[in-house]
């Protein structure tokens, strides 16, 4: 006849409580576990054994499940395409992909909202900590990039983003410049797409950042000193900026704009990310992302969370 779990661990529960087990460490870890006892919960466990990893979520929203999917990897960048209509911010990829209840809010900001709130219980314990742990358990004090990338006019949007992301400035999760100072936080906020630069140049306090262009970080038509302050990202779409395609060898004039950019980048406290980095086929993808790994680039641009992880 053979015990059920159950059964088992209400005999080995009644052994230990009358001093007669001679439980191994396999039914010890059993009893426990269908104990559900406190001893194995903690309030910061959400992220438990999660290495964060610098890899960005290239349109997140598409997953099935955004931002716990890339969380539940290590990824730590993640992107909201976000549409303004009639006041809401809407996310997806175009129009035609826009749901009511798929909201920048309701996908992103409230989700994190709670999340941080477990990762930072307050209790006798944490009365005198003064940073907020962000989203990974395994280090608390890596923040998650959250690149918000507005589709529709970046002055008139820019507004209702500053606003959605109230909630979270309140708790004191947004990294944020003020009075000359960078305080990093739980959370970067990265605005790219249409976001307006004159207009993120002029925020005091700043917690909405801008995604340079990294082949311009030196351009002087752009009237901006870049720096980590306004700029934590600089970014530039892979195929025009190098084009090598991962199939063959990369060319020596490849490689050296590859790393051009980086070290502008670096040269001003910047990281540096490619995007639209080949997807097919997996070898030629895989040499591309080897490759600028090598050269120094920060962020490894990813539609393959998955892969990513392993890589």
């Amino acid at each position: 006849m053979v015990l059920s779990t159950v059964l088992k661990t209400a005999i080995l529960a009644l052994a230990i409580v009358y001093g007669e087990a001679k439980a191994t460490v396999d039914d010890q870890i059993v009893f426990l576990e269908s104990s559900n006892s406190s001893l194995l919960r903690y309030p910061t466990q959400f992220t438990q054994n999660i290495v964060p990893k610098s890899i960005h979520s290239h349109n997140d929203y598409w997953r099935d499940v955004p931002l716990l999917t890339a969380l539940s990897y290590g990824v730590g960048s993640v992107e909201a395409d976000v549409w303004l209509d009639n006041g809401t911010l809407f996310v997806g990829h175009e129009p035609a992909a826009l749901t009511p209840n798929r909201t920048f809010a309701s996908l992103y900001v409230q989700p994190l909202l709670a999340i941080l709130a477990g990762q930072n219980p307050r209790n006798a314990f944490t009365t005198n900590q003064t940073t907020p742990n962000g989203v990974w358990d395994t280090s608390s004090g890596t923040p998650l990039q959250l690149l918000v990338d507005i589709k529709t006019d970046g002055a008139a949007t820019l507004p209702f983003v500053l606003k959605a992301l109230e909630p979270l400035r309140s708790e004191g999760y947004l990294t944020t410049y003020a009075n000359g100072i960078l305080t990093t936080s739980a959370v970067t906020v990265v605005g790219t797409g249409n976001s307006p630069l004159e207009p993120i140049k002029a925020l005091e306090p700043r917690d909405y950042f801008y995604d340079a262009p990294l082949t311009q970080l030196t351009d002087p038509s752009l009237n901006t000193t870049f720096d980590v302050n306004l700029s934590p990202l600089a970014s530039t779409d892979y195929e025009t900026a190098v084009g090598w395609t991962g199939i063959g060898g990369i060319s020596d004039a490849q490689r050296a704009n590859v790393t051009k950019f980086i070290n502008d980048a670096h040269s001003l406290g910047i990281k540096a990310r490619f995007w639209d980095t080949p997807g097919w086929p997996i070898q030629a993808r895989n040499d591309v992302w080897q490759e600028l790994l090598n050269d120094g680039a920060d962020w490894l641009n990813a539609d393959d969370l998955e892969a990513a992880s392993q890589f």
